[in-house]
């Protein structure tokens, strides 16, 4: 490889894990599209999980690869987050672009390599959502998770000087990320797939076999995501509830539903997940999402969306236009009272499909790559491709 001038730029991508095709690996997958020969290094990667595209990279893991049990439950071994990506020789690299809710942002750049971090949230489960994740505050093993967690929030901060671009998936997290790193970023919103996600032929039509008018809610099943509010909410203007998901909140949302009112799906294929969207009363967010895709996928797909009006939701939804917002304040009760009365108000809107739809098109793949190839751009000449073309 040439040392000169027009010498095409070392990139290494770096990303949390690879365990599943999630949000953060989509925005991943899109970014890995502008640097085909990339490695990614990540964590741990189970072979199969995630799409070919991102299995066609080479992909270099941690020594966290070979824990024990790590498969089965790879976050027991949070402590060793930190230590495992700084692991990672990136020597002779000229471009060190992360993608990172959890660890990935405090991977340590060669000197003088440039490094561009889309930061999806800094980690919720150690700064402001602790007791959300972790309720049980009492006995040893809490304490001893609780100094845990007190250490990784000073390597978080401390961290964060080795990016020279935070990327915000959302002007929430931007905010975030000030208040936590004290930086600024640019916001930048994950890629929707819109040629995917369209609306109905005839609007009207059903989805998925859907008898019944129903909401829909889209999510991973987790306790911050708050399903249970989406659940009571339902029941209150008595209207059927269909949940796409899995996560490790699915036992005690079982526990919580009537079978004959809502039915959890688990995941489901992108075509059946399109019908649901197509069919819906409206897509529910009942939570505070750092952004949240699922809402611009039901736009896309003529559906109005009824959320709590905090975080992400507030760059995607217009209130009375594209859906509903309720108050972000009250206690769960008042939640569930203004969920239910806003699913009662949807009833009778007619809501412009064509309107939903152009909105969504603002966080069209194509948007997002325009979007990014600025940034890196502006990173200056060292990020480019030769002849200072955008990667």
């Amino acid at each position: 490889m040439s040392d000169g001038p027009d010498r095409r730029p070392r990139v290494a991508l770096v990303h949390d894990w690879l365990t599943g095709m999630r949000g953060g690996e989509k925005v991943l997958e899109a970014i890995a599209e502008h640097y085909p020969e990339a490695p990614i290094y990540t964590l741990f990667h189970f072979p199969g999980s995630v799409s070919p595209a991102l299995e066609s990279h080479p992909i270099v893991t941690s020594f966290l690869q070979r824990a024990p049990g790590v498969r089965r439950n790879y976050r027991r071994y949070l402590p060793f987050f930190p230590a495992a990506i700084e692991d990672f020789d990136l020597s002779g690299f000229d471009l060190v672009i992360s993608t990172s809710h959890c660890v990935a942002k405090g991977a340590v750049p060669p000197p003088g390599a440039l490094h561009l971090c889309y930061c999806h949230t800094p980690m919720r489960y150690a700064w402001d959502q602790e007791h959300a994740y972790f309720p049980d505050r009492r006995g040893p093993v809490a304490r001893l998770r609780g100094l845990a967690l007190s250490r990784l929030r000073t390597w978080d901060a401390a961290s964060a000087p080795r990016v020279d671009l935070f990327v915000a998936n959302s002007r929430f997290v931007a905010e975030r990320i000030r208040r936590y790193y004290g930086r600024t970023a640019e916001v930048l919103a994950p890629p929707a797939d819109t040629e995917h996600f369209t609306p109905p032929d005839e609007p009207g039509a059903d989805g998925a076999g859907e008898a019944r008018p129903y909401c829909l809610v889209v999510s991973a099943l987790a306790p911050y995501k708050r399903i249970d509010l989406a659940v009571r909410a339902c029941a209150a203007a008595g209207v059927d509830l269909v949940v796409v998901g899995d996560g490790p909140g699915e036992r005690s949302l079982r526990r919580l539903v009537d079978p004959a009112r809502v039915r959890l799906a688990g995941r489901v294929p992108a075509d059946e997940l399109c019908a649901l969207y197509r069919g819906a009363l409206c897509l529910l967010q009942p939570g505070t999402e750092d952004f949240g895709i699922a809402p611009v996928e039901a736009l896309a797909c003529g559906s109005p969306v009824v959320a709590l009006g905090r975080g992400g939701v507030l760059d995607i939804v217009e209130d009375g236009r594209h859906g509903l917002l309720c108050p972000p304040s009250g206690d769960d009760a008042e939640r569930v009272r203004d969920l239910a009365a806003a699913i009662d108000k949807v009833r009778s809107i007619r809501f412009n499909m064509l309107d939903l739809r152009q909105r969504a098109e603002e966080f069209s793949v194509a948007r997002f790559h325009e979007g990014f190839r600025t940034l890196v751009d502006g990173l200056g000449p060292g990020a480019r491709r030769p002849g200072g073309s955008s990667p």
